[in-house]
């Protein structure tokens, strides 16, 4: 009897932890709808995505304290560089400001990030586990959702990108 106990309780937890991995969905309700709208500024650097409509949006959620998200930072960088036609938008949720200030200067991040300490612009898509990226066209309608590290310069991503650009 305890056994099966033990047993319902594991299997308990274990579902419980498989559906907590399904809000990560490739496919979130945000996919052909209309991006959420934010603007934020950190006292340096500000963000309307309202007013990047009639650009393709690569909206990008990280921190500095996330591996992945350190380790895809650099391709990012090169992806505005390489196509500047698109619009990089880094929206960092960093506990602390100083940390994401320092992280952005000592890596020369020269792309349109800014600092979201209440990721107020996270919970409107949702992502609460960085990184997470979303890929917006021109008319504001959410085209992709990329969960995890990515290599943005990617021949088939960057392919992807002057389709939509175009």
């Amino acid at each position: 009897m305890m056994r099966r106990t033990m047993r319902s309780g594991l299997l308990a937890i274990l579902s419980c932890a498989l559906l907590a991995g399904c809000d990560r969905d490739a496919r979130p309700r945000q996919i052909d709808h209309l991006a959420p709208v934010f603007a934020i500024s950190d006292g340096q650097h500000s963000v309307n995505l309202a007013q990047l409509r009639g650009k393709v949006v690569v909206l990008n959620f990280w921190a500095s304290w996330c591996a992945p998200c350190i380790e895809e930072m650099p391709s990012l960088v090169a992806l505005q560089h390489e196509l500047p036609q698109i619009q990089i938008v880094a929206v960092a949720s960093d506990e602390d400001f100083s940390q994401y200030q320092n992280y952005i200067a000592q890596h020369h991040i020269d792309l349109m990030t800014v600092f979201d300490q209440k990721q107020a612009s996270n919970a409107l898509y949702g992502s609460f586990r960085f990184p997470e990226t979303y890929i917006i066209d021109k008319r504001g309608i959410v085209r992709r959702k990329l969960i995890g590290a990515q290599d943005f310069t990617s021949p088939d991503f960057v392919n992807y990108l002057k389709k939509l650009a175009s």
